[in-house]
Parts: structure tokens; sequence; C-alpha cells
């Protein structure tokens, strides 16, 4: 089990910094609506793991 936990964290951070670096690479024009999209991914992300630990730490209180 905790394996599968240390797993899907790993993957959502190399999911994070994957997107922050590929967007990186911009034009210039590019670079506000870039950065914009990068505060909206991050804080999507930033919930997202946050929930999967909520939710994994309620399996393991359950169980």
């Amino acid at each position: 089990m905790a394996f599968a936990v240390i797993l899907i964290i790993v993957l959502a951070v190399l999911a994070l910094v994957g997107t922050i670096f590929a967007a990186k690479d911009t034009e210039v024009s590019y670079g506000k609506n870039t950065k914009s999209n990068i505060g909206r991914l991050t804080a999507i992300y930033a919930v997202v793991i946050f929930l999967s630990i909520l939710v994994i730490g309620a399996y393991i209180f359950i169980k």
C-alpha cells in the first residue's frame, strides 16, 4: 500500500515538473498567456495532489 501512495505522489510531481518545463519554451508575444496558464495548471495540480492525499488517508483510516 505504501508503494502505491509513493508512486502516485511521484507521478503527480513529475507531471507538474514536466508541465512547467514544457511551458518554458515560449515565443515573446505568447509569454503572458503561458504565464497565466502555468498558474492555473499549478493550482490544479496542487488541488489534485492535496485531494489525493486526503482520499488515501481516509482509505487507510477506514481500512
